[in-house]
């Protein structure tokens, strides 16, 4: 055997790549040549059960578990092989979805223990049975209660049990309502109040989200127009919809966005679609061609959470963005830390340069806020002015708002 580099191997004709009952620590992707799979029966005899050539994968099994490996590979021609080590594998698995996660090893799991069954072997079971092997998958695991909570989601929007509430956003130069971030609220029969941080990367991880998002922009769409004919502010209010990297990948995003703002009858101005850093990295230019339409529209496009993100200064010139919401975790302890001080001064000194609007998450404390205020924010949110409340409560909050808060 001959190894060009790493992840790459090399192997003669004849060469055994793998032997059965010993340990393996790595599966193989065939890119050059064909091998033979063998198996040793109890009586010593050797039969050859398949071949594989190019693209096939060899040795699978190894990834998964600690057992031995159920078969011989030998080279049948010089073949070059492209590893996957188990370090690898583990790491990838355990950044995947809990569900693909768990159904992945079951079926590997189950695929050993057919094998080790089969007559091909005639040899009982060296290793645990294995439905025991998958109930500890199973306890190791929220894949479950992910699929539970997917499943009972769209049965819950139809019920009602999920309804939007909205925050308050302050303009810092007059205290007055700038407008409202939606945020979706799960109240469940039996479980109760499901945090949203739970529930939304569930949706997002199943598709649901696509049409929760829909829902959620038409409601919010509605709500708005009701909150401003009912507390006297008229096309003063905004509204601001969270969207996922999964909802821009929806064929009838942009069509759903126009007609919802023409069928509630909102000003395109009033509405701000706010979307993660996450989503520009994904997917940049899907997201560039939708936002420069949203743009033209006459909608704002915030960033959430600036800051959180590793390539925050990359896309301000490449993207149409005109709003970045500073993340709650800078302004917690701003006050007290210097650090996170300097900080938030730096991004307020960034989005005045870049002729961008900025909006202050989590703000709970007046020290905060008047902070804030003198650094030039523009706007800020938080439980300091109001938490996020239903649409009734809106109107009663902001029909008796306090403009001297700050």
């Amino acid at each position: 055997m001959h190894t060009p580099d790493k992840s790459q191997k090399t192997f003669n004709k004849g060469d055994i790549i793998m032997r059965q009952g010993e340990f393996g620590e790595s599966a193989y992707i065939i890119e050059k040549g064909s091998v033979e799979i063998s198996v040793k029966k109890l009586s010593g005899d050797s039969i050859l059960v398949a071949t594989r050539g190019v693209g096939a994968i060899i040795g699978e099994m190894s990834l998964i578990d600690n057992a031995p490996r159920t078969a011989t590979v030998t080279a049948k021609e010089d073949c070059t092989l492209l590893e996957i080590t188990k370090d690898d594998f583990t790491r990838r698995l355990d950044a995947s979805d809990p569900v693909l996660r768990m159904t992945m090893q079951v079926i590997l799991t189950r695929y050993r223990d057919t094998l080790i069954r089969a007559d091909i072997r005639q040899e009982p079971a060296p290793l645990p049975a294995a439905e025991s092997i998958e109930l500890e998958y199973l306890g190791k695991t929220d894949a479950v209660d992910n699929i539970r909570i997917s499943n009972e989601f769209m049965e819950a929007l139809s019920k009602g049990e999920i309804c939007l509430h909205y925050q308050p956003i302050i303009n810092m130069q007059d205290g007055s309502v700038y407008g409202f971030e939606a945020l979706m609220r799960w109240f469940h029969p039996e479980r109760g109040f499901i945090s949203p941080g739970i529930f939304i990367p569930i949706i997002e991880d199943s598709g649901l989200i696509v049409e929760a998002s829909k829902w959620a922009f038409k409601e919010s769409c509605n709500a708005l127009k009701r909150i401003q004919g009912q507390t006297g502010y008229h096309n003063d209010l905004n509204m601001s919809v969270n969207f996922s990297s999964t909802d821009f990948s929806s064929d009838d995003f942009l069509d759903n966005i126009y007609n919802t703002i023409s069928e509630t009858d909102v000003q395109a101005k009033n509405i701000h679609l706010e979307i993660t850093e996450r989503l520009l990295m994904n997917q940049p230019a899907q997201a560039k061609e939708t936002l420069d339409m949203c743009r033209k529209a006459g909608m704002g496009i915030s960033i959430d959470d600036f800051g959180t993100g590793y390539s925050s200064l990359s896309y301000l010139h490449a993207f149409p963005i005109n709003t970045l919401k500073i993340d709650q975790s800078f302004i917690r302890d701003m006050h007290e830390n210097e650090n996170s001080q300097a900080l938030v001064k730096s991004i307020i000194s960034l989005g005045k340069n870049l002729d961008m609007a900025i909006v202050a998450e989590g703000v709970e404390q007046i020290e905060e806020g008047k902070l804030l205020k003198e650094m030039g924010c523009d706007y800020a949110q938080g439980y300091y002015f109001a938490k996020p409340m239903s649409e009734e409560d809106v109107i009663k909050c902001v029909s008796n708002w306090d403009h001297d808060m700050i």
